[in-house]
């Protein structure tokens, strides 16, 4: 089956989702984190991307954010392989490629959706066994948006802002919805959006995304066409 295309236009939030080449690790030790981090800001500000959530895990990474531009996406993730894959193969010794191909995303609604994705990202390292609380894992955004913690990377969305007035209420609120991880479907529906390259929402955002982008987000129906049998 034919790959689709990349669809991530201006204004509509993205999670994202980038492996190591054969599941091998990209990240080693903290150096390797906060190098990643470091050009995670600079480009996100250079190509006009607003950075949500992320977590940095040994051999993947996940990002929520929101592209300024039509072509701001693909262009800073570019930046950030190219620069980051020089500084891993001089620091290990290597040559050759380190991620698996493309990155995999999915668009996001953002009504009812996003905090769920950013959710998702940050009780990564749960879901894992890496730490038994989100807060204990340095490489993720979960300090930021649970318990206020300063960052010059991460820009909330919209819809974050709404969990209330104040920065300290909503992180209480947002800590407060990350007690419980997401139920199986939601989970479900997350990665197989993203590795699917579809869109994450009710039928009416997937329908307006498509007719924005040209290109078909929502899956394909299982089975045969009705009445395929009458035109044999």
């Amino acid at each position: 089956m034919a790959r689709l295309q990349r669809a991530t236009p201006a204004g509509i939030p993205v999670h994202l989702l980038q492996r190591g080449n054969n599941s091998q690790a990209c990240f080693n030790n903290s150096g390797d984190f906060s190098a990643f981090l470091w050009w995670l800001r600079e480009y996100s500000e250079k190509f006009e991307v607003e950075i949500h959530a992320w977590a940095l895990m040994e051999n993947h990474y996940h990002l929520l954010c929101t592209p300024q531009t039509d072509a701001g996406l693909s262009r800073m993730i570019q930046a950030i392989g190219r620069q980051y894959v020089r500084y891993f193969n001089s620091q290990n010794q290597r040559t050759g490629t380190l991620w698996e191909g493309r990155f995999r995303s999915c668009l996001v609604q953002p009504e009812q959706y996003l905090l769920d994705v950013y959710r998702y990202i940050e009780m990564n390292p749960i879901r894992t066994a890496l730490v038994s609380q989100p807060a204990d894992y340095s490489w993720s955004s979960f300090q930021i948006n649970a318990f206020g913690k300063p960052s010059a990377l991460c820009k909330p969305h919209a819809e974050y802002l709404k969990l209330g007035e104040t920065k300290a209420e909503r992180a209480e609120k947002y800590q407060a919805k990350c007690e419980n991880d997401l139920n199986d479907k939601m989970l479900d529906e997350i990665r197989n959006s993203t590795n699917k390259g579809l869109a994450i929402g009710d039928e009416s955002f997937k329908i307006e995304v498509e007719k924005m982008t040209g290109r078909r987000l929502r899956a394909l129906k299982s089975g045969r066409p009705f009445g395929w049998r009458k035109h044999k």
